[in-house]
């Protein structure tokens, strides 16, 4: 009979080991299969669907980016806006997301995006601040779990209403 030594049972058990254990894993390949933009009243919804998330992602954080640029004007109580120059527009980046549960290696979701809010302007008494239009350009989407994106959506801008 022949005798084992203490290395040839160590190489036997590191070869039991390696065949046993699943084949490689390979890398995840997050990609955005869509990403489109629409307007809803006076906000911007993006629905998407990302691929490629493999079987180990559980979640994935996904935010939207945009510059926009809101309209604002003063409205009395009869509904008309006055002459004057009770009007504002206000600028800046805005931003919305969340985190969307993995199912089967991808994962799809819509997120909202609202204007930025008017600042300091402000109405004289009796009147009435209404957001009556805006922007929103070069939007971008982003999977910030797998560092996918920036995107850009289509389209990439629109205007509300």
């Amino acid at each position: 009979m022949r005798r084992f030594t203490m290395t040839t049972i160590w190489l036997l058990i590191f070869a039991f080991v390696l065949a046993t254990m699943p084949g490689q894993l390979w890398a995840d390949s997050a990609n955005f299969h869509f990403a489109n933009a629409t307007a809803s009243g006076l906000d911007l919804h993006v629905s998407f669907k990302e691929t490629g998330l493999g079987t180990t992602a559980t979640t994935a954080n996904i935010t939207v980016n945009a510059n926009a640029t809101a309209t604002y004007q003063c409205f009395n109580n009869g509904g008309n806006h006055p002459k004057a120059g009770n009007k504002t527009t206000v600028s800046g980046p805005v931003t919305g997301g969340g985190n969307f549960q993995v199912r089967n290696g991808s994962v799809s979701g819509t997120i909202t995006v609202s204007l930025p809010g008017p600042g300091t302007f402000s109405c004289p008494s009796g009147q009435t601040l209404v957001l009556i239009s805006g922007t929103f350009a070069n939007i971008t989407i982003t999977d910030n779990t797998e560092s996918d994106g920036p995107v850009s959506t289509t389209p990439d801008s629109i205007a509300v209403p």
